[in-house]
């Protein structure tokens, strides 16, 4: 099974709001999840990140595979260097 932390795109039509998830490779976007590790508020200023850092940390050493924007989401909360 491939996991993939990646954005679950919630919120009306030209206000997006994200929950990070972790999820199968193969689900869709906003599809089944395994489990949710954080939001994402892009249309406050600045951007809203948070992201649960243990929850973060014990999938990254299980394996999941983060996208970039995700991957770019952790570096700024400082999960990741």
């Amino acid at each position: 099974m491939a996991v993939k932390m990646r954005l679950r795109r919630m919120g009306a039509k030209k206000a997006p709001f994200y929950r990070v998830v972790v999820a199968d490779s193969r689900y869709p976007r906003d599809g089944r999840f395994i489990e949710e590790i954080g939001t994402y508020n892009p249309m406050t200023e600045p951007a809203q990140i948070k992201i649960d850092h243990e929850k973060a940390k014990k999938w990254l050493g299980n394996g999941a595979q983060p996208t970039d924007t995700v991957k770019v989401l952790l570096k700024k909360s400082g999960i990741t260097q």
